[in-house]
């Protein structure tokens, strides 16, 4: 008999090759020609199918209701496809929006959004359908047993996703989420500031009192090759002008903070993309990380924000934190 650990992993694992299953027996409506590739094909430059991805599903963590966890592989390695929401891009049934994402970026993308449901939701089923360069590939999710997993705690290390928080006070948050937890404005061309704060473990009592800036962090004299550190806010790499020797080296960065544009009329510059912090040993310790997005054109876009812990457990299931923005552009 499975013990409830090797019940996650089987089910973890079919999961995140449900593109290979479900997925592969749809074709592009209207393309008698067409048809989708092969699981074990290799990737071609272009052209290629998209294919929805079930990751699983969980309780939340207020036990209010339960997270399905998508994700995708675009098969693509250099095209980034775009499928705006509608008959290309459904969720069904009462979609076709349930908050996917409109951009899919090449490779297997895990846990890039969550659809929320009730504690009634029973065997009830949804159909995600994507149709990428005339290849329909579909997946059907619903809460199937095999794929319960749990979000919060890796039972077989201990680990537990990152705290984050969208401004200063607010609850510390983790795990997946859904729908939008904040809207900013900006405007065309002119940078907006992105600001999260994130943490290895839930605050202690202090809580916002000893906020650690990664502005404010003292400079690291050195920079060994193959690392980087923060340096006035800013990644600094091995090719740095900024090394100075006879230093101790500086420590490889705990927490890294990612945006990704999920949806958007325009083209949304991230700069710096990737903000390593450092929390120095300690899981308590609640960091700053800032930085800026350009955006090339007027509309709504939604962003995808998420901390990663540099030994984050469960390729992707367990355990991962994230929260979209929305971002209105004039």
């Amino acid at each position: 008999m499975l013990t409830r650990n090797s019940r996650r992993f089987v089910a973890a694992m079919v999961a995140s090759a449900s593109w290979l299953t479900a997925a592969a027996a749809g074709q592009g409506p209207g393309q008698p020609g067409v048809r989708l590739p092969l699981p074990l094909e290799p990737f071609g430059d272009s052209n290629e199918a998209v294919f929805p991805a079930f990751e699983g599903w969980g309780e939340s963590q207020d036990g209010s209701g339960y997270f399905i966890l998508l994700g995708y592989k675009n098969r693509n390695r250099t095209q980034t496809v775009e499928i705006p929401v509608g008959p290309n891009n459904r969720i069904e049934p009462a979609g076709p929006d349930y908050g996917q994402p409109t951009v899919f970026d090449p490779g297997r993308q895990k846990s890039v959004f969550a659809i929320k449901v009730p504690k009634d939701f029973g065997n009830k089923k949804l159909t995600w359908t994507l149709v990428a360069n005339g290849q329909q590939a579909v997946v059907t999710f619903y809460l199937n047993p095999e794929y319960n997993l749990n979000f919060y705690k890796e039972e077989s290390n201990g680990n537990e996703p990152p705290q984050m928080a969208l401004a200063p006070g607010e609850p510390m948050m983790s795990g997946p989420t859904a729908g939008i937890l904040k809207t900013l404005s900006a405007t065309v061309g002119q940078p907006v500031p992105l600001r999260l704060w994130a943490s290895d473990a839930p605050p202690t009592e202090k809580n916002w009192e000893d906020i650690v800036s990664a502005q404010n962090r003292p400079k690291p004299q050195s920079i060994p090759r193959d690392q980087v550190a923060i340096v006035n806010g800013q990644i600094i790499g091995a090719e740095s002008p900024a090394s100075v020797t006879g230093a101790s080296p500086a420590r490889q960065a705990d927490i890294t903070v990612t945006w990704k544009k999920l949806r958007g009329p325009g083209i949304v510059t991230v700069t710096p993309p990737r903000v390593p912090l450092v929390t120095n040993g300690d899981r308590h310790a609640v960091i700053e990380a800032s930085t800026t997005a350009t955006f090339s054109a007027p509309g709504e876009y939604m962003l995808r924000a998420e901390p990663v812990e540099a030994d984050d457990g469960f390729d992707g299931l367990c355990c991962v934190t994230f929260a979209n923005l929305k971002v209105i552009v004039r």
